[in-house]
């Protein structure tokens, strides 16, 4: 797949009518400075589209970006250890349970961004059951694979499938693009 045009369209911290106009969502979740945003991207080949940040929590609303005019990329707030006041991080945990959970809002896929050098931490693993509970349809990004040691790769990656199963994990590195076609396939099916 080409990505022919990708375009911040807005950020939403609640109700919208964006939410309702047909277009495919595949939401990306993780883990505050996991990079979700150097995910999306690498994946569209725009070093600048979706804002990173080296601060954690720097994502506080819900980002639309639309992908060759037929689906969106929507980028969440971390979850995790964001060094924000307690209040906005309770308002920021609010809008992600509203977006999964509590809302009308379907979402094609899931992507759920996580270190692969760390695994699967408690909130990933917090994260991960509460979709279930909710029958969402959820991959696993392993992204930072390049920061894995060769002779380390093979065990990290089992530890994460055996505590993943049975759900998809993409090796990924948004540093290095490694991965991209894999993760690309995911917007296909």
């Amino acid at each position: 797949m080409k990505v022919e045009s990708a375009k911040f369209i807005k950020g939403v911290t609640g109700t919208d009518s964006i939410f309702e106009d047909g277009i495919p969502q595949f939401a990306f979740i993780g883990r505050s400075n996991v990079g979700k945003s150097s995910v999306i991207n690498s994946l569209v080949g725009q070093g600048g589209l979706a804002r990173t940040s080296s601060f954690p929590g720097f994502t506080r609303q819900i980002n639309l970006f639309l992908i060759n005019h037929s689906f969106y990329l929507v980028d969440l707030p971390g979850y995790g250890y964001a060094k924000l006041p307690f209040v906005m991080r309770d308002k920021i945990k609010g809008m992600v349970n509203w977006y999964f959970f509590n809302s009308k809002i379907e979402q094609k896929k899931i992507l759920l961004i996580i270190d692969a050098y760390v695994g699967l931490t408690k909130d990933d693993l917090l994260i991960l059951r509460s979709l279930e509970e909710h029958g969402k349809n959820v991959v696993i990004v392993a992204n930072k694979v390049d920061k894995i040691r060769k002779t380390e790769y093979e065990e990290k990656m089992n530890k994460i499938i055996d505590i993943a199963w049975p759900h998809k994990i993409i090796p990924y590195s948004a540093e290095k693009n490694l991965g991209r076609d894999d993760l690309f396939q995911e917007f296909l099916s």
